[in-house]
């Protein structure tokens, strides 16, 4: 789905009182993936799983071009667990030409991975708000209990 589809998906069925549920991935799935979506369709009346590999998470030694890419297996994953809807986009449609905004995490983000891959949690962080600002899902976090 594109991304002005997925908005009218989401808040149609907000509007109806539906509850959805978002997995973001950057694909290459794998059991652990699918057990959120399993989660999120347990729990939530929609669910909305993205896939983009996400460049800005990557440091400049690590080679983006090599992470495992496979649409089409992904997409039958998702739709044997039952998804309802997938979007992955291509990388101009979440970071624009003139993307250049970036979410700061602060020191937390110096720590544990962030102190050997300096920029991965700025990525990480400016990506999922950019797919929770497009999903506009409830965020069912299944594990820890909230909503």
């Amino acid at each position: 789905a594109e991304a002005d589809t997925v908005r009218e998906i989401v808040r149609t069925a907000q509007a109806a009182g539906k509850i959805v549920g978002f997995v973001p991935t950057m694909g290459a799935l794998h059991e652990g993936h699918l057990s959120l979506v399993d989660a999120a369709r347990a729990e939530c009346d929609l669910t909305v799983v993205t896939i983009f590999v996400n460049p800005t998470q990557f440091a400049p030694t690590e080679d983006y071009r090599r992470y495992p890419r496979d649409l089409d297996r992904d997409l039958s994953l998702l739709s044997h667990h039952g998804c309802n809807v997938v979007f992955a986009p291509p990388q101009q449609e979440i970071y624009g030409s003139e993307h250049a905004t970036f979410v700061d995490v602060g020191p937390i983000g110096q720590v544990l991975e962030g102190g050997f891959r300096p920029t991965h949690f700025r990525g990480v962080a400016t990506v999922v708000l950019k797919l929770f600002q497009l999903a506009a899902a409830q965020f069912c976090v299944i594990r820890t209990g909230w909503r």
